[in-house]
């Protein structure tokens, strides 16, 4: 199966995942395209059997280049199987409350698109305040102080569950 992996990103977890996902899809015979969708421009999908798209929720949002990748590609979206992996840190925890906020704001971007993925899996991403300007900083730092306590606020925290989405992408690659 060829593959396209397509992910937009903020501070880079985003694609640090979609880059595990290509290599694990190469790795079991699959080809494989990772493309930064601000990159994409008119890329021509017809060449792919497959695509995951990855992106992650900032302050309720996905960034502007998975929607006019998504406005741009409609009708070829429309011909494919897509998985959408969205990439959050409220999706490090286990509070009900936050993963109703992060289907609604799935729900919410694809009603605003007119797009609706095959699948979507919401996967925790990275605490980066090395990466953070001041006020995400601020932001980020009041979250995870609130979600994980112990945490050291002044170091980056990975909260992927790799083998959780080894499991996934297994799952849908291999049935």
């Amino acid at each position: 199966m060829k593959l396209l992996i397509g992910y937009a990103t903020k501070e880079g977890q985003t694609r640090n995942i979609a880059r595990h996902i290509a290599d694990l899809a190469a790795d079991t015979g699959h080809a494989v395209e990772l493309l930064a969708l601000e990159d994409a421009g008119q890329t021509d999908l017809s060449r792919f059997d497959a695509a995951v798209l990855a992106a992650p929720i900032h302050v309720g949002h996905y960034p502007k280049a998975l929607g006019k990748f998504i406005a741009d590609q409609a009708e070829n979206l429309d011909n494919l199987p897509v998985r959408f992996v969205s990439v959050s840190l409220a999706a490090a925890g286990h509070d009900a409350e936050d993963w109703r906020e992060l289907d609604h704001i799935v729900e919410d971007f694809c009603a605003a698109t007119g797009w609706t993925p095959t699948e979507t899996k919401q996967v925790a991403g990275a605490y980066m305040p090395s990466k953070y300007d001041m006020f995400t900083g601020f932001v980020m730092r009041r979250i995870v102080a609130a979600k994980d306590p112990g945490t050291n606020l002044k170091e980056d925290k990975v909260y992927t569950d790799w083998a959780d989405l080894n499991a996934w992408v297994n799952g849908w690659l291999n049935p």
